[in-house]
């Protein structure tokens, strides 16, 4: 009994102490004595109508963009396509107010951007762009005016053939886009050194015949002469500050590409063996497959190979779809790997073989053929062409 007294009389004490520090440990952690997650709980239970777009950023965006929008990241590495550095000059040609307002608002497909419209109000998202451009991103004078052609300019015959064929590697501002192992990289229409370089008639030649080397591929059979001046002249006067040439002649109606309307006969070809393997004894690696597909080719035949990618609205023909059933009956292995190797004549579709080894390729057609080709059917967006 000794002993027993003295305990209850500390257990009594000590049960009034921890409630007093219990209540004093919550009051520090509700006025934000602790940073990091804490501090982010915190800010959830802040008014809306207080939440500065600093805030929003640090507990919304920071996470992947980094706290200095660099993208350097922890989550940085878990992406196959990283998070945007808005710190970089393509940044701020690439990336007007509005498309960021719709990036932020509706998500990035194909991407791990995720739609916030539903936790931000739209004066808040336009609030947190609003702070990114002018915190992070490196906007002058320069750069607005290379943001985005005017609308007549993308309107003319030239611009218009300008987005259905050249676009998705040089970009809707003449800066590169395509990205990855494509080496040498299409050209940066806005440098200084290309105006210097690419006189008119050497940029028709190119677009003509294409480049021996790179994945240019020639336009003669797909544009008639008129067509490809228009191109080009509308690349030096949209990009590259540069006096257009005189106006070209216009062009008869150009032939419809045959694989635009292809024959019954055509459409009856036997089925393809499946079973054939990948050429020359290669055998593809679908992850580092994946990898690429998601850099270079989903912006065309769409994140689930439906060719409903951002930029199949442009081209003509449209980019394959290889969730339809002709696609699932012909392309096997071996024509996969063709094809990416050699490019499709009279399509967009570059020819890979100039700037990729042969492994790489075959890591990509494994991957195309296992998860769109030879993957189990029931996507409805194959009855619909993808679209």
């Amino acid at each position: 009994m000794h002993f027993m007294r003295p305990n209850r009389t500390l257990t009594k004490e000590n049960n009034i102490n921890g409630l007093h520090l219990t209540g004093w440990f919550l009051a520090f952690l509700l006025l934000g004595g602790t940073g990091g997650a804490v501090a982010g709980e915190q800010n959830k239970h802040v008014s809306k109508a207080k939440r500065t777009s600093a805030v929003i950023y640090h507990d919304y965006c920071s996470v992947c963009h980094g706290d200095k929008g660099d993208g350097q990241s922890r989550a940085r590495g878990s992406f196959a396509v990283p998070p945007r550095d808005y710190t970089t000059p393509e940044a701020a040609i690439e990336l007007s107010r509005e498309r960021m307002i719709h990036s932020v608002t509706y998500g990035r497909e194909g991407t791990a951007m995720t739609a916030w419209r539903t936790e931000l109000t739209a004066a808040e998202i336009e609030g947190v762009v609003d702070y990114i451009r002018a915190t992070f991103m490196r906007l002058d004078s320069n750069t607005a005016a290379r943001a985005k052609p005017s609308g007549k300019l993308l309107a003319s015959r030239g611009g218009v053939l300008y987005m259905q064929a050249c676009a998705m590697c040089h970009g809707d501002t003449g800066k590169r886009m395509t990205s990855g192992r494509m080496q040498p990289p299409p050209t940066d229409f806005t440098l200084p050194v290309a105006a210097a370089e690419l006189t008119r008639e050497r940029m028709i030649a190119s677009v003509t015949h294409g480049r021996t080397g790179t994945a240019m591929t020639g336009y003669a059979n797909r544009f008639s002469q008129g067509d490809i001046e228009a191109m080009v002249d509308f690349i030096r006067k949209a990009f590259m500050n540069a006096a257009a040439g005189a106006k070209p002649p216009v062009p008869k109606a150009a032939p419809k590409s045959a694989l635009s309307a292809p024959s019954a006969a055509a459409a009856k070809q036997a089925v393809a063996d499946m079973s054939l393997p990948m050429p020359q004894g290669l055998k593809g690696d679908p992850a580092k497959g994946r990898n690429f597909y998601v850099q270079n080719c989903y912006t065309c035949h769409g994140a689930t190979g439906g060719g409903d990618g951002p930029r199949a609205y442009f081209i003509n023909p449209p980019p394959r779809n290889f969730l339809l059933e002709a696609s699932r009956q012909k392309l096997n292995r071996t024509v996969l790997f063709q094809a990416i190797s050699e490019g499709r004549p009279g399509t967009d579709m570059p020819s890979w073989g100039k700037v990729l080894s042969n492994q790489e390729i075959a890591d990509i057609a494994e991957f195309v053929f296992q998860d769109f080709i030879s993957a189990p059917s029931g996507n409805k967006r194959q009855e619909t062409g993808g679209k």
